[in-house]
């Protein structure tokens, strides 16, 4: 394990990021290593010029370094850095992912089937039942709901979550200790508790608005997919949604009333075609069901069995994968054909079977 005051001593290197800092450890093997290198060996790293070389060899940031760590502690908060083990892997995988981020609560390995909820901070009463109602269903079915604590849709998607039982993550562009929106605290307080709250940003980080583009990477980063419930055009939300694109995640969009302006972001993904269409959790779980499947903690109930004559069994049996036409299934299956298509138009009905034009027929 790193020394987390030589991590955070580096990090507060000048114009040093998370890049930066994840290639001189990967070069030198720690933090304190980096720190003790000296200007000629340090620009041997990509990325690392003498002014920065020079930065890093002349700083002395433990001051910094023991402040944080006691605020952090304060706070009954973490460090988690991206060389460890509980590191989630899908943000790992994202381009320039955080070296460490500060946590209260805890991440768990379930975490890794999350899906994020984003919106505006000022929704209409459809887009707030909308939010809630994912929410409350991606939660009752044991996946977890990221958002960013802001006001609107990303505090209805965190409260129906913990309403529901289930765990959520949020991600703030502050430190730990500057909860924002201020009447979140106690939201906060109660996510730490049943999930956990995140920052790449020190404690004592104000709310500044270069934050949050920084602060969405992460949250579309933690999550199989990202769901835009209401929107502007040109609202955060959107961007968390085009990052997320980037990411190669999926993307999906709550259609809303085509005068509402809120309604405008989401649609105008589905119209564009780089949004799915959302009407209820299935449309989620249908599309993610390879990444899911076995892992949801209420399975769908299971359709009825669908009762079916013999002669519908063996029209079944005879039907291959793509589609074959009414004489030849009626000769694989010894019927005429009139008895045939009478049976494969009650398979039809029955949502087995599909008909094409030509009388061409394939099973679904």
């Amino acid at each position: 394990m790193f020394d987390v005051l030589d991590l955070l001593s580096l990090a507060s290197v000048p114009r040093i990021g998370p890049y930066k800092i994840r290639a001189l450890v990967s070069h030198f093997g720690s933090p304190s290593a980096v720190l003790s290198a000296s200007p000629r060996e340090l620009i041997k790293v990509e990325g690392i010029d003498k002014k920065l070389a020079s930065n890093i060899a002349h700083h002395n940031g433990k001051a910094f370094a023991r402040e944080q760590l006691k605020r952090l502690n304060r706070a009954g908060g973490r460090i988690l850095t991206i060389w460890e083990k509980g590191y989630p892997e899908l943000l790992k995988k994202i381009y320039d992912p955080p070296a460490f981020l500060y946590v209260l609560g805890e991440v768990l390995p379930e975490d890794r089937h999350a899906i994020a909820i984003v919106g505006t901070r000022h929704p209409t009463p459809y887009g707030k039942s909308v939010a809630e109602t994912l929410s409350r269903d991606l939660a009752q079915v044991g996946l977890t709901v990221v958002s960013g604590l802001a006001r609107g849709i990303d505090t209805i998607a965190h409260t129906a979550a913990l309403q529901a039982g289930g765990r959520t993550l949020a991600v703030i562009g502050s430190g730990l200790d500057v909860p924002y929106p201020p009447e979140n605290r106690k939201l906060l307080e109660r996510i730490a508790e049943q999930g956990a709250v995140l920052s790449e940003f020190p404690m004592g980080a104000k709310p500044d608005a270069p934050n949050f583009p920084r602060r969405n990477r992460i949250i579309s980063g933690f999550a199989l997919g990202t769901v835009v419930v209401e929107s502007d055009e040109d609202g955060g939300a959107m961007i968390t949604a085009t990052i997320a694109l980037d990411q190669n995640r999926e993307v999906f969009a709550v259609p809303g009333n085509i005068t509402e302006r809120r309604s405008a972001g989401p649609n105008m993904l589905i119209r564009d075609g780089k949004a799915k269409l959302v009407t209820s959790v299935d449309d989620l779980l249908d599309e993610l069901k390879p990444q899911l499947r076995g892992l949801l903690r209420e399975e769908r109930k299971p359709e009825p069995e669908i009762e079916l004559t013999l002669f519908e069994r063996k029209l079944l049996d005879v039907l291959e994968s793509g589609t074959s036409h009414i004489d030849t299934i009626a000769e694989k299956a010894n019927l005429t054909t009139a008895d045939a298509l009478v049976h494969l138009l009650s398979l039809e009905f029955k949502g087995l079977v599909r008909q094409y034009p030509g009388k061409m027929f394939a099973k679904l």
